[in-house]
């Protein structure tokens, strides 16, 4: 069994969960997942299964998609609402949502991040998290990320009681993005302490809820032998890459793993090559030298003639 699938992930469990209930309930060892969700956030978590997972890093580096919530007047220790109030400001006056989109559209492009302290990067190899909780703070590195959309989705609620405003977001963003740490940034922009107080992630890996089965989904599927409805083929995740077809011989050269030169297939201008055969992808390559004169082989996801019938 090969192939992608496009897991909707509940909030409470984390990536790791799912990843072993996915090899328990379909009694595999070679499973994976294309990209951490935090425990408190759920959508959409890609589990390759198979020659799947052989594309985990390509997963990972594709961009993702949110839908969140922001609220400014209060900070948290994990900058969500699973952490202690660490910093409050009330606001007194409501921002205009003016105010709000024109410095959500400042913070869109590319952009430099700190990790939060509770998080999963390591530092002198621990995790940042670890030193969190033993009420350590340490220096953390920065990352460059980019936002590629960050808009706001609703009209901004104001809590008259608490001194709080709180609106919807979405925010289509990099690998490595904090998007916590987004909605803190975005709070310290507009002048206010703030902590992000819901996350569902919406699409990642070309995946969206519409393609989504959940765990119990899963088993259902897996039950009445239809496991076959919810997986999603290899070639899914190579959908945006450009693509050329080989012939019988570039084929047989392709699964020994020999190089191409890049002027047999004049139209490819990327990073990276999906080679099909038989309506297949059967690899994946790039370029193997700064000049760009040769392709080598990235990933090898299909190598034998058995695997074209």
């Amino acid at each position: 069994m090969d192939g992608i699938i496009p897991l909707w992930k509940e909030r409470g469990m984390t990536s790791h969960d799912c990843v072993f209930k996915v090899r328990k309930i379909l009694k595999m060892k070679k499973v994976g997942h294309g990209g951490t969700l935090d425990p408190n956030v759920d959508g959409i978590l890609p589990i390759c299964v198979g020659k799947g997972t052989k594309l985990l890093d390509l997963l990972h580096e594709q961009p993702k998609t949110y839908f969140g919530e922001i609220t400014l007047g209060k900070a948290t220790t994990t900058e969500d609402n699973d952490g202690g109030v660490i910093a409050q400001k009330e606001v007194t006056t409501p921002l205009s949502t003016e105010e709000i989109d024109a410095m959500m559209q400042q913070m869109t492009g590319p952009l430099v991040q700190v990790p939060p302290m509770y998080s999963a990067v390591k530092v002198n190899g621990k995790r940042l998290y670890e030193y969190a909780r033993a009420g350590i703070e340490v220096e953390r590195p920065e990352r460059q990320i980019m936002i590629y959309e960050f808009k706001r989705m609703n009209t901004p609620v104001y809590d008259e009681e608490a001194k709080t405003q709180t609106w919807n977001f979405t925010v289509t963003c990099s690998k490595g993005t904090y998007v916590r740490t987004l909605a803190v940034d975005l709070g310290q922009k507009l002048g206010f302490p703030a902590y992000m107080s819901r996350l569902t992630r919406l699409q990642s890996g070309g995946f969206t809820p519409k393609e989504a089965v959940t765990l119990d989904g899963l088993q259902q599927s897996t039950d009445q032998g239809k496991i076959s409805q919810v997986i999603q083929p290899l070639e899914a995740v190579v959908s945006q890459l450009p693509k050329v077809n080989l012939t019988k011989q570039e084929f047989d050269k392709a699964r020994n793993g020999m190089r191409f030169r890049t002027s047999q297939f004049p139209a490819f201008d990327g990073e990276l090559l999906a080679l099909f055969y038989q309506q297949k992808v059967m690899a994946i390559y790039e370029y193997c030298d700064e000049f760009k004169q040769e392709l080598k082989p990235y990933r090898m996801l299909r190598n034998c003639e058995e695997d074209f019938h």
